[in-house]
């Protein structure tokens, strides 16, 4: 393994009330704060909630130095997306002045709605497949969205823009794999990975234009009503947002599904609408192997080896 220290993520924080009345006065300079509750969720960044007594709760989100900026993205990808037809938070205010906390941090809108992963094991398979075709319909507006280049989104846009999504795939697969190797992954399957890659590059062709992807797109992150019927109500957290396939969209949010959540995969394809891709199922099985070398690496990263066992059975399984 290698001897890097662990990316150290969700600052450990507390934001006290006399902070947060800093933070909300300099966007409504009367507003009084009645409480700051932190919530659950969301693996990289400390998510807080500031209730006031004149107005409406909004949302803090403060990101880990190491991340610092991703604030500057998450406010350029929601910027993209105001006119999406589902509900995503709005931006109030964005600050890297570091003045009243030391980190970069965003306030925002709070959505209506309950996180649909709560909800989940109440809900019958009918429920279940209706509110997976309205999250695969948004995620279709979601992809609607193009962009100049192929890339991963960075603070002012695609860093390291490509020419084709073959190019940008091509080098993040290089770049994972050789990855995988110096965080201690099998050099063995590491070259069997290598040749399933040279075998199937050609299905990355297909897709010719670069679309916002949102690349995390799960129960976590989607807020539905809070009781009855469950109804999509909003989209939260695009920090993993990139310009790229639409199909390594879906094959993300595919992802951790397993055999007895076929209602969830059926609503999703259903809600998303036809796929005019040759050798669409080929290419999703391609993506789905990445998502699990990212994974890997991403495990290995932070610190979490105990996780590594199951995602290299799961990659010697895909080859």
């Amino acid at each position: 393994m290698s001897s890097e220290a662990p990316l150290q993520l969700k600052p450990r924080l507390a934001i006290s009330v006399d902070q947060a009345q800093a933070m909300v006065r300099r966007i409504s300079p009367n507003a009084s704060v009645l409480g700051v509750t932190e919530l659950r969720g969301g693996e990289i960044s400390t998510v807080v909630e500031i209730a006031l007594a004149d107005g409406p709760t909004c949302i803090l989100k403060a990101y880990p130095e190491a991340l610092q900026w991703k604030m500057a993205k998450e406010v350029l990808v929601l910027g993209l997306l105001q006119n999406l037809g589902t509900a995503i938070p709005k931006i109030l205010l964005a600050d890297d002045t570091r003045s009243v906390i030391d980190l970069n941090y965003v306030l925002m809108t709070r959505l209506d709605g309950t996180v649909l992963g709560r909800r989940e094991a109440a809900l019958s398979e009918a429920e279940l497949l209706a509110i997976y075709a309205e999250m695969g319909a948004a995620l279709r507006r979601i992809n609607d969205v193009t962009l100049d280049s192929f890339g991963y989104i960075g603070l002012n846009g695609v860093w390291t823009a490509h020419p084709s999504n073959h190019a940008y795939m091509s080098a993040q697969l290089d770049r994972k794999l050789t990855e995988f190797g110096t965080r201690g992954g099998d050099s063995v399957l590491a070259a069997r990975l290598r040749d399933r890659v040279t075998a199937q590059q050609h299905l990355f062709e297909a897709a010719t234009v670069p679309r916002l992807c949102h690349y995390d797109f799960h129960a976590g992150n989607v807020l539905v009503t809070s009781q009855g019927e469950p109804h999509l109500t909003g989209i939260v957290d695009f920090e993993n947002a990139t310009s790229g396939d639409p199909l390594m969209d879906i094959a993300k949010a595919l992802y951790y599904f397993t055999e007895k959540d076929a209602p969830k995969r059926e609503g999703l394809l259903a809600g998303y609408g036809p796929i005019a891709r040759p050798d669409w199922q080929q290419t999703l099985d391609l993506y789905r192997m990445y998502c699990t070398l990212e994974l890997w690496c991403w495990m290995a990263q932070i610190g979490k080896h105990d996780a590594l066992a199951d995602l290299t059975r799961e990659l010697a399984n895909g080859v």
